[in-house]
């Protein structure tokens, strides 16, 4: 029993891969969202099937390219900054080696260590240039100098999350023809879509499943009302 529960511990110390799950649930619940915002008011307004069908594809091909090129832009910038960090404080390690060390002392201080053992660790860092650059990175900097992220990857997920939440609320109309039977469809099923994706991502968490449910679908909700409100306003206006 003892080593079953041993392995569970292992199992679920795994590192998350937190950014790839940042841009999945980014991704997945823009794509609801937006795509159906906007083709609710537009066949509110329009009432035509056929331009519904396209502003939904225009919606999703398009926003899903800007969505991956910005996460790509955000993550590569991110990176890059990281990075040069890195390079800066490698530079003190090697320039300074006498003042990072005692830097290095006064941080195991104050997370607690005592007097004697932070001397000790900080002795031990001052000998190994990558260990030191290694705590440096993750005390002082606040980064871990082997999860940087890939910017190209980040990229990918976004955009092929973008994808599958948009096609949620315009599915129903490639099924049903008559624009007044997919609308609604389309509101449920997108709603009851990200009512599974918010309680999905408590699983690495430890919120409530239907808060984190109703809260995505309340957010989404409004994104709804506005697509129609401004459908509704143009057709009156114009």
């Amino acid at each position: 029993m003892a080593i079953e529960k041993n392995k569970d511990y292992i199992h679920h110390s795994n590192p998350v891969d937190t950014a790839a799950i940042r841009e999945g649930v980014f991704g997945l619940e823009d794509g609801m969202v937006s795509t159906m915002g906007a083709i609710t008011g537009i066949a509110t307004a329009t009432g035509n099937y056929f331009t519904v069908i396209l502003a939904g594809s225009v919606v999703i091909g398009v926003e899903s390219i800007a969505m991956a090129v910005g996460s790509y832009l955000s993550s590569k910038s991110e990176k890059e900054i990281d990075e040069r960090m890195l390079y800066e404080e490698k530079m003190e390690i090697k320039n300074f080696p006498k003042e990072e060390q005692e830097e290095a002392y006064e941080m195991f201080m104050e997370d607690g260590w005592s007097k004697k053992l932070s001397k000790m660790m900080a002795i031990e860092v001052g000998n190994n240039k990558d260990l030191m650059l290694r705590e440096m990175a993750y005390r002082e900097l606040k980064i871990i100098p082997d999860n940087l992220g890939n910017p190209f990857y980040n990229a990918v997920i976004m955009g092929i999350a973008y994808v599958i939440g948009g096609s949620v609320p315009l599915l129903p109309y490639f099924i049903f023809h008559d624009l007044y039977i997919a609308l609604p469809i389309s509101i449920c099923i997108t709603l009851f879509g990200l009512f599974v994706l918010g309680a999905g991502t408590t699983k690495f968490s430890k919120r409530s499943w239907w808060k984190a449910g109703l809260e995505m679908v309340a957010l989404a909700s409004v994104a709804a009302l506005i697509g129609f409100g401004v459908g509704q306003g143009v057709e009156i206006f114009f």
